[in-house]
């Protein structure tokens, strides 16, 4: 048995103008990543239902390298972790609704703006005194 423990902290923020920037783009990123991916997932479950072959079955791999190939210039100014981990977690919604078991059994929807529930995920934020960083996203090179 693996004795690692996983460590969550909840913090609560009082964002100025500048970081309530960055945070709204950052939820807006994650909405965008989910129902960009939500909509590919749903077609290649469809073709492969159509065309009867388990190989065409998509997966969170599938879906993000999609979406990772397609992707528009505007994005490569947020961070990238956002796409995989909103990817990742329609993965674990998909594998969820295929198991009818569960309680809160239900397939993915698509998420909407005007929700009271806005948030991202970030595996690479740390808080440092009272500051907190926010993974970087790379810069786009003009040649």
């Amino acid at each position: 048995m693996n004795n690692t423990a996983i460590c969550t902290q909840k913090v609560r923020l009082y964002p100025n103008l500048t970081m309530k920037k960055v945070l709204d783009d950052l939820c807006d990123y994650r909405r965008y990543c989910w129902n960009q991916g939500l909509a590919l997932w749903n077609d290649m479950y469809d073709e492969s239902l159509i065309m009867n072959d388990k190989k065409l079955r998509p997966n969170a791999r599938k879906v993000r390298d999609e979406l990772v190939a397609n992707k528009e210039d505007w994005q490569y100014q947020l961070s990238s972790r956002c796409l995989q981990l909103a990817i990742f977690d329609l993965g674990v919604a998909w594998k969820n609704y295929l198991n009818q078991t569960l309680p809160d059994w239900g397939k993915p929807q698509f998420k909407y703006k005007k929700s009271n529930k806005q948030g991202f995920k970030t595996d690479n934020a740390r808080l440092v005194g009272r500051a907190l960083f926010l993974d970087k996203p790379r810069s786009i090179n003009a040649d």
